[in-house]
């Protein structure tokens, strides 16, 4: 496995940690389609949410929250919709949000973390 996949991975079980203990119900992990991945899902109370975890080592390219454009918003609704029709029991019919959540640093599990709620 690549250094940058070691190191999304390690980012993405931070920021499911960091999720369940405020309270949040992880749904699903690393969940592919054709049309791409979503990195987690999970629930908040009644709403569906689509975390995108951005992990890096630094700020050499920007900010991790610069990734998620609107093409990527976008594309993450598609998929998020897409998760809810595969799994209609776990997605309930509540409201849907997107998240992101940034973890800037060279180890991941004490790095800075930073959550945007609802970027849609």
């Amino acid at each position: 496995m690549a250094d940058k996949d070691i190191l999304g991975r390690a980012g993405e079980e931070r920021a499911a940690r960091y999720l369940t203990e405020r309270g949040y119900e992880i749904l699903d992990r690393n969940w592919r389609t054709q049309g791409g991945e979503l990195d987690l899902l999970a629930r908040d109370g009644v709403r569906l949410v689509i975390v995108e975890v951005k992990t890096r080592r630094g700020e050499a390219f920007g900010h991790p929250f610069e990734a998620v454009d609107a093409r990527k918003r976008q594309r993450l609704w598609r998929l998020g919709m897409a998760w809810r029709a595969a799994h209609p029991d776990a997605a309930g019919r509540g409201e849907i949000r997107i998240d992101v959540i940034a973890i800037t640093g060279a180890e991941p599990a004490t790095a800075p973390l930073e959550h945007l709620v609802d970027v849609s």
